[in-house]
């Protein structure tokens, strides 16, 4: 069959993708060997936010009685939040079946390898098209050490109904960090060890100490600068974590070990034939996400550029900009992240550090949320919003936030220095009262 457009993967990227293709015209085969909706929605993002939020609402009734509400003889039942989890996955699920019967869309199930530069085949069926774009997503990666078999992934943990009294998290990423605040909000007594000199290596230190010091009040127990070098299975069925922390051997012992030390690209069939050039990192593209062989595009984790969902969705567009032969305004340069802990953190640019190592002369501010109405109405006045503005282009360079709704309020930023505003534009800018955005407002004026 013949197509102008085949998407590999039905995760964020592929399926806002095709969605797009077919309103523009073009006929489109969107192919995926599992579920619709790649691992962001039925192993990722999606599950683990709807378990985030249970946990926010477990900390909350523990902690109620700052309301005036005491709770007695609470007790939580893990498998009710699993079942809601997969309720929210499979709702969503159906929305994307629905949006991919639109005209002009062909979804095909099975996994698919390429024959030829135009030509995939899919269960022994061959499709052609002008134009083929890999969004394959990415897979958990591991560890080279002893007893690395032990460990599970992420998938693994996401389908537990009931959970361990102790778990071992290798690895203090974001992943990792999400699971640790869910899974001790649940009861569960929670260590991690991270090989860098401080959790969430991406994020500006300030505001990944502020998270670290709340979770280990929790009772998570965190070592970093610490390398795990093997796993061993104990005589009661236990799993020793051993490790190495600034020249010493340490262990830890638990009843499961999660290990979240990043994740690979997931390359479909016949690449390499085909000739399409893989790196390291992933399969390598340029800035409209075309590879080195004409009409081939790879978007998403699979060319390791961005592993967001919505860094996914944006190269997406950009590359159907590019099949379309027009133009667009995304800039793939500022793109958010986030970390739905509790409290939430966030990000969009450059650390402190960064800009050091890089020689911007920049100056940096703070607020923090225990001086905000709103935050302190809430209950949720732990946390701080840190701006890092250049002093040759008042342009905001970085701004990471540890704090309630971090993940909301760090948009208004992500929009000021997509515009290439300056950082006048947030101080000046009326604010609604009582909001968590004043405390945006309130960093900003301090420049």
């Amino acid at each position: 069959m013949d197509f102008n457009l085949i998407i590999i993967g039905a995760g964020p990227g592929g399926y806002e993708m095709a969605a797009d293709a077919a309103a523009a015209g073009l006929t489109v085969a969107i192919v995926e060997r599992d579920y619709l909706g790649g691992t962001c929605l039925n192993r990722g993002c999606i599950p683990t936010k709807a378990l985030c939020r249970n946990a926010e609402v477990v900390n909350m009734l523990r902690e109620s009685e700052q309301w005036g509400v005491k709770v007695d003889g609470m007790t939580v039942d893990y498998s009710v939040a699993h079942a809601r989890k997969e309720q929210v996955v499979e709702q969503l699920r159906d929305g994307i079946a629905m949006l991919m019967q639109q005209p002009g869309i062909t979804v095909i199930n099975g996994e698919a390898a390429f024959a030829d530069k135009n030509t995939i085949v899919v269960d022994g069926k061959q499709y052609t098209a002008d134009n083929i774009v890999i969004a394959t997503g990415s897979a958990p990666r591991g560890l080279p050490i002893e007893g690395a078999d032990y460990a599970l992934t992420s998938d693994d943990v996401l389908a537990w109904d009931t959970l361990p009294k102790t778990l071992c998290i290798v690895g203090g990423g974001v992943i990792g960090m999400e699971f640790a605040a869910v899974f001790s909000s649940f009861g569960v007594e929670v260590s991690v060890i991270e090989f860098c000199k401080e959790i969430l290596p991406p994020f500006d230190r300030d505001v990944a100490k502020r998270l670290k010091t709340v979770l280990s009040k929790r009772g998570v127990n965190i070592a970093t600068s610490a390398a795990v070098n093997a796993i061993r299975k104990t005589d009661d069925n236990q799993f020793e974590i051993c490790y190495d922390q600034k020249g010493k051997a340490k262990s830890v012992v638990a009843d499961k070990v999660l290990m979240s030390v990043g994740r690979k690209p997931v390359l479909p069939e016949g690449l390499e034939q085909v000739g399409v050039t893989v790196s390291r990192r992933g399969i390598e593209v340029d800035d409209n996400m075309l590879t080195n062989i004409p009409g081939i595009y790879a978007i998403g984790d699979v060319n390791g550029r961005c592993m967001l969902a919505h860094a996914a969705s944006a190269q997406g567009a950009r590359a159907l900009s590019h099949i379309l032969g027009r133009t667009d305004n995304i800039n793939l340069d500022v793109v958010p992240a986030a970390v739905f802990t509790v409290p939430e953190l966030a990000m969009v640019g450059l650390t402190e550090e960064q800009c050091t190592d890089k020689g911007i002369d920049v100056t940096v501010k703070k607020a923090f949320f225990r001086s905000n109405g709103k935050a302190v109405s809430m209950g949720e006045t732990d946390g701080l919003i840190k701006m890092i503005v250049d002093n040759a282009t008042r342009q905001i360079v970085g701004c990471h936030i540890c704090g309630p709704h971090a993940a909301d309020l760090i948009q208004e930023v992500v929009t000021a220095i997509n515009a290439g505003q300056t950082v006048d534009l947030l101080a000046t800018a009326i604010h609604g009262h009582p909001t968590l955005s004043e405390v945006v407002m309130a960093t900003a004026r301090q420049f």
